[in-house]
């Protein structure tokens, strides 16, 4: 099969672009640091949508939508929010051909406008908990665009909640990023993730804890893939989010909010993909069997059509490519380009010998099938490839974590992968010696990988690396 992609060990970065465009899952947009999600990227996105959404949804929050303007104001009421924002505010200081009284600042995060609302609606304590969700766009001004990594208007979800305890608050916040977050990245997208905190230095502008999910890409670097923050009481003190007890005094609530974005295609990509193009994971993926007629003769589209609808049958996502005037070859790789988990050939020659070929797009592996085994054959392959890419990845991100005992030695491990080293090796002023290498510390953890309570706790380890 003809190179169309730059080799990944050759020009890592120029691969992922190479990759994102050959795919057909996104182009730029024509303003600096936006893009165009193509439809094969959006039905990726699509899928990843739908499950996370139903996984939101189980622990009972609800969908709302909040506006894309938001007065400036509404920002500099909370000091951190503001300071840490506005390098990346774009404003809005003219509209309908007049200046603006007050500029408008076009969304970069919700915990302000949702803020003013949950104030409206929070009464008593008995309307607490409120959990609410939206799926929305956002634009944070990027100076260093890459697509769906980081661009000036992105797709995401942002949860934000309000309780009546610190914690109630402290609870959902971590059952939304262990049960949502975490779960869907390693049941969904078969990408291992370490769950961790923050360091004060890293934390989301107003919160008291933020807590992250970290994935190792294809190259060593880090990328965080979701995040879960405790905003303790600031926000509803800013916004005067106040309820009455059932003591009847007034108390301030406790807020939290939660989120990720198309930054997770970006993931995938830099994960499971290899020199010929993506690979999906077949719980995500939109088309799970491509079934292709390889040439056409007498009885090859029926025994195509019977096996989508055996398929089908089967519960797989299945679509039948029987296009004659595009050739096979041509076909293939692009199959293989975006990712499709298996392709399923059938043509006169296969036929005659009673078989269909079964090419996997994970292993690579090609092998003749009899016509009335390939459903039951696919059904066990789409479950074992789901899992071999977790396992891939699991193992490339062990193989390429260091343990070490200072921060030296954290440095020149992260110029190739992850180093694990105790955190009072290294603290906050090493912490800022290791940023002016462009190394970060990514999150905390104990021991054994749980989250700590707080970065006081003895004993905690800090990952570090660099990231995208």
């Amino acid at each position: 099969m003809a190179r169309v992609l730059t080799p990944r060990a050759e020009d890592f970065p120029r691969w992922y672009q190479d990759l994102i465009a050959k795919a057909q899952l996104a182009d730029n947009g024509p303003v600096r640091g936006t893009m165009v999600i193509r439809p094969v990227g959006y039905a990726i996105w699509e899928r990843m949508q739908a499950d996370m959404d139903a996984r939101i949804k189980e622990q009972g929050v609800q969908n709302a939508y909040f506006p894309l303007f938001i007065p400036e104001n509404y920002l500099r009421r909370e000091a951190d929010h503001v300071e840490g924002f506005s390098p990346e505010l774009a404003v809005v200081t003219h509209a309908g051909g007049k200046e603006l009284a007050e500029p408008l600042v076009v969304r970069p995060t919700s915990e302000t406008v949702i803020g003013e609302f949950m104030a409206k609606w929070v009464d008593s304590y008995r309307d607490l908990p409120l959990l609410l969700n939206q799926w929305a766009n956002v634009v944070r001004w990027e100076l260093r665009p890459r697509t769906f990594l980081r661009t000036t208007e992105f797709l995401w979800q942002e949860g934000h909640t309000a309780h009546a305890t610190e914690q109630d608050a402290r609870d959902h916040a971590r059952e939304i990023h262990k049960h949502v977050y975490q779960a869907f990245m390693e049941e969904m997208l078969a990408i291992p993730v370490v769950p961790g905190r923050k360091t004060r230095g890293e934390r989301f502008a107003g919160a008291t804890n933020t807590m992250t999910v970290e994935a190792m890409m294809g190259d060593g670097k880090a990328l965080q893939m979701g995040t879960s923050h405790e905003l303790g009481q600031n926000f509803a003190k800013a916004f005067d989010i106040t309820y009455s007890s059932a003591e009847r005094t007034v108390e301030h609530a406790w807020t939290t909010s939660w989120g990720t974005s198309t930054r997770m295609l970006g993931g995938l990509i830099m994960v499971h993909g290899d020199d010929n193009g993506l690979r999906l994971p077949p719980r995500l993926a939109p088309i799970q069997v491509q079934i292709m007629v390889v040439k056409a003769g007498e009885g090859v589209a029926e025994a195509a059509a019977r096996l989508r609808d055996d398929l089908k049958t089967a519960g797989v996502r299945v679509r039948l490519d029987d296009r004659s005037d595009i050739p096979f070859g041509r076909r293939a790789v692009d199959a293989e380009l975006q990712g499709i988990p298996i392709r399923v050939e059938v043509g006169p020659r296969d036929l005659a010998n009673g078989n269909a070929v079964v090419a996997r797009r994970v292993d690579g592996s090609k092998s003749p099938i009899a016509l009335g085994e390939v459903a039951t054959a696919v059904v066990a392959a789409l479950k074992a490839d789901q899992q071999r890419l977790y396992d891939d990845a699991l193992a490339f991100r062990v193989e390429r974590t260091v343990e070490v005992k200072t921060l030296e030695e954290a440095i020149e491990a992260a110029q190739t992968g992850w180093a694990r080293v105790p955190w009072s090796a290294v603290g906050e002023a090493g912490e800022k010696e290791a940023n002016g290498k462009a190394v970060t510390v990514r999150c905390l953890t104990r021991e054994d990988g749980t989250m700590p309570e707080s970065d006081e706790e003895p004993g905690l380890i800090a990952y570090l690396g660099r990231s995208y």
